[in-house]
């Protein structure tokens, strides 16, 4: 993951690298961002991960909801040797609170596997929700998983159903197989309310959707 998100990041031109340098050395975020993702990528700079965390890192501090993911997706990951569950979630909280979508889905994750904290299925499914609400369709669909079980929420299959529903329209069809295995015990008039339901909540912007 944090190489996928290192990698997308647009690069300045060779010609403006002393004015990336100026600025991040001035404490400009996002400056130290870019100058970070040079020294991962070795583009413009000899390749260098430990310069790569420091400048990540210098981001980060300042707020930065993105990098501050970032920093927390190394810490999951073990990037570097910098395996730290703990010190992940404390950065994924950091940017999930600002609505970081990534990061509130992978706070999700932290807790419903308990994962650098207490494993906890309602703070999961509270993080899932936020970031389903954002549209992020892995999160809708663990979402669904978590009212077909009653994991963290009252069990309810029809709101299972939408937001299986809903996942699947935003493009994870993992969540067509486990919406199709609760069909199986539902009654139609059930699952055509929830085509309904689902509809709704996206109208919404995901704010209608049934809880």
């Amino acid at each position: 993951m944090i190489a996928a998100v290192l990698a997308v990041t647009v690069l300045p031109a060779q010609d403006d690298l002393d004015k990336v340098r100026q600025a991040a050395g001035q404490g400009d975020a996002d400056a130290q961002y870019k100058l970070a993702v040079m020294y991962f990528k070795g583009s413009g700079v000899t390749k260098d991960d430990a310069e790569a965390v420091r400048w990540v890192r210098l981001a980060a501090e300042q707020g930065h909801a993105r990098v501050q993911f970032t920093l927390g997706n190394m810490y999951d990951d073990g990037w570097g040797g910098m395996k730290d569950e703990a010190e992940a979630v404390r950065w994924y909280r950091l940017a999930a609170e600002q609505g970081d979508v990534d990061a509130q889905f992978f706070l999700g994750d932290s807790y419903f596997f308990g994962e650098g904290v207490p494993q906890n299925d309602a703070e999961g499914a509270r993080w899932y929700r936020l970031a389903a609400g954002q549209g992020e369709a892995m999160a809708q669909h663990n979402l669904g998983l978590m009212y077909s079980n009653g994991n963290g929420v009252r069990q309810d299959s029809v709101l299972a159903h939408m937001w299986y529903d809903i996942a699947v329209t935003n493009g994870y069809e993992q969540a067509s197989k486990n919406r199709d295995i609760i069909e199986h015990d539902m009654p139609q008039a059930e699952i055509s309310r929830t085509t309904e339901l689902a509809r709704s909540c996206m109208a919404s912007n995901y704010q209608d959707c049934g809880s």
